[in-house]
């Protein structure tokens, strides 16, 4: 019995009992896997599981403010 491997289509793929579109991924038996792989048609899909660390978020700092208004001229925003 062969092994069965899991695959993503690259294209769609149909026939009498099937029907999928690029990106679906299913198990095929390992010889028809990599005659499809070779082809160009799948490509295998990493069984490994990545476990990622979650980040937590931080209180938001904002800075000192600051005075937009100068306190050269008179303040009619000329010169």
């Amino acid at each position: 019995m062969l092994a069965k491997v899991l695959i993503r289509l690259l294209v769609g793929l149909s026939g009498p009992a099937i029907l999928l579109d690029p990106g679906d991924e299913r198990d095929f038996p390992q010889d028809e896997a990599l005659r499809l792989i070779s082809a160009g048609f799948a490509a295998p899909v990493a069984e490994i599981k990545i476990e990622r660390a979650v980040q937590v978020p931080t209180a938001e700092r904002r800075g000192r403010k600051r005075n937009v208004v100068s306190g050269d001229g008179d303040g009619s925003g000329n010169g």
